[in-house]
């Protein structure tokens, strides 16, 4: 790392024209190659993803998202010539945009029921080609715009429809902005330098920005989430800053120390940057363990975060240490390169011999009543986890859009006009080449040993069998609760498949429509299927949703128990103990499920999320949990090594328990809560006023930050410390024997210093603000 760190400063100027030319010319290739983001939730082998296999080989090129043009007359009857004509047109213009394939309007003859009871509201079903000729996220606008300039006063036209959101709930164009000023802020308060402040916003806008165009190529060559760039920049920018935010703070501490400017950079970048590439690194490592859940569509998604934290990480083990070469002690702010040129020792307020300091008396504290500290804090975190009991996961409909989009508005008109069903219909795929076998294949085999007459008589009677089969099933569909109407849709030209539409009663994401789903599946269909050899499969996309939650609601124990052991052995070899790794799992855990808690409350019981426009009350995403706990864990392990390696730093120096906690508590307490800050507005700002799915992460991740640095780090973890004294640090020989070293920090003991020059000596510590002083 040092050799590194060395090189970067002698070639600074270079290695930042590097970044440039790397930036440029990413930027230059997605210009050219633009994006293919994906927002197909499909599984693998489950009953959606089967149907709507059927339906890409039965009907190509149909299989795309369709969208809805609806239009809602207040004062009159939409059948009136004035709206037919209006209307007419835009759909007309419509039908022959690029993209389009068919447009089913209630003024043609196939859009029967298409008009609402009250004659106030009609819609009509725009097929998109879902193939390479699928419509661009700009063509989709213009689809928009064409609609909407047939509204009147009286008249009002929205437009609906999955494609339609993913181009609408984009995050506010300003979430990154206010997230850098907040963070911009934060930095300065804790530098008091304009231009400390600005390294790890450079280096973190460097690292999410290389991040971001590498995820749009990345699009190209496997599935990514439409949401996966705002996603990245999210992570990105609150891991990139923080890891800045530790190297600078140890390249100040070092040239306090009175090292050059050259070594105080291998200095920082062999101990901080050490810390910052292993915890970049199991960021990365948990994020690609959600690969081997075998689920598709969060390979790319995976995939995409890792990148822009390893931009990050790169951006910060190569472009920080060559623009602190060029900047020098610029670091500092004027008064404090006065007193260091004139050779005085600037105290740094969270040193450990700052015995006034509050985080000082707030160590005491802890170390004085151990058992009601960590009982206090346990009790707030299982309060805040409480709601996760009642987690369910799904995926909100447009009813949760903001309210001023039209995807919001065409989901209300319809909801109103027709029903809250209608905005999800269920495809019900049936594979009548099944047929063939059981029932039928008895008539199959006669066919082959009697007279032609006795053969026509077969076929005949093997039609009969998969008509009366649907029409039971029709039957069977219409009588069954929570189904408030069916359709029998098309048939493809060889009659092997056709295809029926079932309107639930209640919305796309309530949870009586996955109770409909289940019931159709495992009760309704077998008995129609059955003795008829006929094979019908529950499609759409609000069934792709339900066996999405399904999947992943079951694997989810699985991985974060994976996790939480990975967790634990990273820990024991870096720290070469049990208990404290231990300790830091189960910790890691609560706070998962306090943070589970809050995003349970805000989003299913809609406690704030209609108020700050990411829609009401309704289920959490699927994947959710699953990302945040991966997440979570990169930062939390971040967190635990940079507290822990300066306590396990002084035990091994003293041999004193009760020293190396407080001593770790209070030199690593000021540097975690402004790094914990700082995610924590980065990440509001992203939430509020964006797409429902990244308001849930940035709250449910500001508030696992929250907790993981002002609840864990600061009170539970050093109060259990103090209880459990030396036995954290216990580990059996045999154990120690086949243990591999992992040195997060590099030897924290010796820093060479001018000989000329008698100045206080200070502690390396992994990433953070110098231990206690000591004089030579």
């Amino acid at each position: 790392m040092t050799a590194l760190a060395r090189w970067c400063h002698r070639h600074r100027l270079a290695v930042v024209l590097l970044w440039i030319a790397l930036l440029l010319g990413l930027g230059a290739a997605a210009v050219v190659s633009g994006s293919k983001y994906s927002s197909s939730f499909s599984l693998k082998d489950t009953d959606s993803a089967k149907a709507n296999q059927l339906l890409s080989a039965e009907f190509p090129g149909q299989n795309g998202d369709a969208a809805t043009v609806v239009w809602h007359d207040s004062a009159g009857s939409v059948r009136s010539a004035a709206v037919e004509s209006r209307v007419g047109a835009a759909l007309g213009s419509i039908a022959r945009m690029p993209g389009v394939i068919q447009v089913t309007s209630p003024y043609t003859g196939g859009g029967n029921g298409q008009v609402s009871a009250d004659g106030h509201t009609a819609y009509a079903s725009v097929q998109l080609d879902g193939g390479k000729a699928a419509p661009s996220a700009a063509q989709l606008r213009t689809l928009v715009q064409t609609a909407q300039q047939a509204s009147t006063g009286g008249l009002a036209v929205e437009v609906g429809g999955s494609a339609v959101q993913g181009t609408e709930q984009s995050p506010d164009s300003n979430s990154e902005l206010v997230g850098v000023i907040a963070a911009a802020v934060v930095l300065f308060a804790v530098f008091g330098s304009l231009f400390a402040m600005a390294l790890p916003i450079l280096t973190g806008v460097a690292g999410v920005g290389g991040g971001i165009l590498a995820i749009g190529l990345l699009s190209h060559a496997m599935n990514v989430a439409d949401f996966a760039p705002t996603l990245g920049a999210l992570i990105g920018l609150g891991v990139g800053i923080d890891y800045a935010l530790f190297i600078v703070t140890r390249f100040r501490c070092a040239l306090r120390s009175g090292l050059p400017v050259g070594e105080a950079i291998g200095t920082a970048v062999n101990t901080s940057g050490r810390a910052v590439l292993f915890a970049g690194a199991t960021v990365c490592i948990a994020l690609l363990g959600m690969m081997v859940l075998g689920l598709g569509f969060l390979d790319g998604v995976a995939l995409a975060a890792s990148v822009t934290v390893a931009f990050t990480v790169l951006a910060s083990l190569t472009l920080l240490p060559a623009t602190l070469g060029l900047l020098g002690l610029r670091v500092f702010g004027r008064r404090e390169r006065r007193r260091l040129a004139l050779g005085g020792w600037s105290e740094d307020t969270h040193g450990t011999e700052d015995k006034r300091g509050w985080w000082r008396r707030w160590a005491g504290s802890v170390e004085r009543r151990p058992r009601l500290m960590s009982l206090l804090a346990l009790a707030l975190m299982v309060i805040l986890a409480v709601p996760v009991l009642s987690l369910r996961l799904g995926a909100s409909d447009s009813g949760n859009d903001p309210a001023g989009t039209t995807t919001r508005k065409a989901y209300d008109l319809m909801a109103e006009g027709f029903g809250p069903g209608v905005n999800g219909p269920l495809t019900l795929v049936a594979d009548l080449s099944s047929t063939s076998g059981s029932a039928a294949s008895s008539q199959t085999a006669l066919a082959h040993d009697t007279a032609s007459v006795n053969s026509t008589a077969s076929v005949k009677s093997t039609a009969s069998i998969k008509s009366t089969a649907l029409a039971n099933l029709v039957v069977a569909l219409e009588k069954t609760p929570g189904v408030a109407a069916v359709d029998l849709g098309a048939q493809s030209a060889d009659g092997r498949v056709e295809v029926i539409n079932v309107v639930p009663t209640t919305s796309p994401e309530s949870k009586q429509t996955t109770n409909l789903i289940t019931t159709l599946r495992q009760r309704v269909i077998p008995q129609a299927e059955a003795g008829s050899g006929l094979k019908v499969y529950v499609g759409g996309l609000t069934a792709v949703y339900a066996d999405f939650a399904s999947v992943l609601g079951g694997k989810l124990p699985l991985f974060v128990g994976l996790i939480a052991a990975l967790g634990f052995l990273l820990l024991v070899v870096a720290f070469r103990c049990l208990l404290v790794p231990l300790t830091a799992a189960v910790m890691n855990l609560i706070a998962a499920a306090a943070s589970f808690g809050v995003v349970t409350g805000f989003f299913e019981w809609g406690w704030g999320s209609d108020k700050l426009g990411m829609g009401g009350a309704g289920p959490v995403e699927a994947f959710l949990p699953v990302m945040m706990v991966a997440i979570l864990f990169g930062l939390s392990m971040d967190y635990q090594v940079f507290l822990v390696s300066r306590m396990h730093e002084e035990w091994v120096r003293h041999r004193d328990n009760a020293r190396a906690v407080k001593i770790g508590q209070v030199e690593t307490a000021r540097v975690i809560t402004a790094a914990a800050t700082i995610m924590i507005c980065v990440f509001c700002a992203f939430a509020f006023g964006s797409q429902r799915v990244i308001g849930e992460f940035g709250i449910g991740l500001a508030t696992a930050v929250a907790l993981d640095a002002f609840v864990l780090r600061t009170v539970l973890v050093p109060a259990v410390m103090h209880l459990f004294g030396r036995a954290n640090w216990w580990l059996p020989a045999w154990l120690d024997r086949i243990l591999p070293h992992l040195h997060v920090e590099s030897d924290p003991h010796h820093i060479a210093l001018p000989a000329q020059r008698r100045r206080p000596r200070v502690g390396v510590i992994a990433n953070g603000p110098a231990p206690a002083a000591s004089y030579d």
